[in-house]
């Protein structure tokens, strides 16, 4: 059986799905990205500012999970130019520290034209 993850300390989701699903002991995040969900809007301009809202909102999401960055096994990341890999890698670095699985592609556009997207899948507990 499966739990719907709901944190209004992270942006409500921008269409029919959850913010995180817990099934066993693991939790599957939706893709965060930079909105600040105290104004409801995209607030930096920058991929640093936009990836350190990203783990903001993530951070809360697995917190309410029962759950920490230091749980991650495994992140999904969007960037919408690949020149921005260095500066995004900077940032997750803080919070990535135990380094897990990761994918990270360019893509062609993102939701609200933000510039990075992180998913994650940690454990719980």
């Amino acid at each position: 059986m499966s739990k719907t993850i709901y944190t209004s300390n992270a942006p409500e989701a921008l269409g029919p799905y959850s913010q995180a699903i817990v099934t066993g002991n693991l939790v599957f995040t939706s893709g965060q990205i930079a909105i600040n969900p105290a104004t409801n809007t995209v607030e930096a301009t920058d991929i640093e500012g936009q990836t350190t809202q990203v783990m903001k909102n993530l951070g809360e999401v697995l917190k309410e999970a029962g759950s920490s960055f230091d749980k991650a096994v495994k992140t999904t990341c969007f960037l919408k130019n690949m020149s921005d890999f260095a500066a995004f890698n900077k940032v997750y670095g803080e919070y990535f520290t135990s380094k897990p699985a990761r994918s990270c592609v360019a893509v062609k556009e993102l939701p609200k034209d933000v510039l990075v997207e992180v998913e994650v899948i940690a454990e719980i507990g």
